[in-house]
């Protein structure tokens, strides 16, 4: 795979997103992640799964340099793969633990919640849910795992300001549950993985869709609304004018 590096160790995987210096998503990066978690629902040798990034970024967000030149329908195509790939990941059979390398923002911070458990590095990292701050919608599903992760309340703080937390910040709402020194964070990653590795296949999966299976149905029936009005905002003159001023090194 081109953006994604995959290790073993013992009965946990290690899925690293790596492109460029952000880690911007597009459709391939999407793709790959999809396709790499699907194969390992399907490897009995793996009980759980951590997922991180290289360098100071587990994931900006959305490529917005390369979407900017996408029309409304392959850009439809993307957001439909994007969401999916979340309300995927929310359902998946095995524990999935993230551990945030660094700034997780927008679409990042969107891969990270419908994890099982969330680790993230102390420092100077932020995390966000920021779409607001520069006049964009979010999704129903985007939405509803946010309150699922932090509760109404936080989730309204999170959307409703779009303001950077820091990690301790981020600890404090729910939005991550545990703060680690960066050396720290493959080790205790590794631990957290092997310890809900360690618990009955079978039972963990049939618990997690009791649990988390009704939400999941319902921020489906709003997803395509809620992507449509994005849309209609992404293409809107004002907001184009804010899109071309961000700016991502790849």
């Amino acid at each position: 795979m081109e953006f994604i590096n995959k290790a073993v160790n013992s009965q946990t995987a290690v899925i690293e997103l790596h492109r460029g210096k952000v880690n911007a998503l597009n459709g391939k990066v999407v793709k790959e992640l999809r396709d790499i978690f699907k194969q390992l629902e399907n490897d009995n040798d793996i009980s759980a799964i951590i997922l991180t990034g290289r360098g100071s970024f587990f994931s900006f967000g959305f490529d917005i340099p390369e979407f900017m030149d996408y029309s409304r329908e392959a850009f439809r195509e993307y957001l439909l793969s994007f969401t999916a790939l979340y309300r995927y990941l929310f359902l998946y059979p095995k524990p999935i633990i993230a551990a945030i390398n660094g700034h997780a923002i927008a679409g990042g911070c969107m891969l990270v919640t419908p994890c099982d458990y969330r680790i993230m590095v102390t420092g100077k990292s932020k995390i966000s849910l920021n779409e607001i701050t520069f006049g964009s919608s979010l999704f129903a599903g985007s939405i509803e795992i946010l309150k699922f992760c932090t509760g109404q309340r936080n989730a309204e703080i999170i959307a409703g300001t779009g303001k950077m937390f820091t990690p301790d910040e981020a600890h404090k709402i729910g939005l991550v549950d545990e703060v680690v020194p960066p050396e720290n964070l493959l080790p205790q990653a590794q631990k957290i993985a092997a310890e809900y590795g360690n618990r009955s296949g079978s039972a963990y999966r049939g618990i997690k869709h009791l649990l988390r299976g009704p939400l999941a149905i319902s921020m489906e029936a709003d997803e395509a609304a809620s992507i449509n009005d994005f849309i209609e905002i992404w293409y809107s003159d004002a907001m184009r004018i804010k899109l071309a001023q961000i700016k991502i090194h790849s």
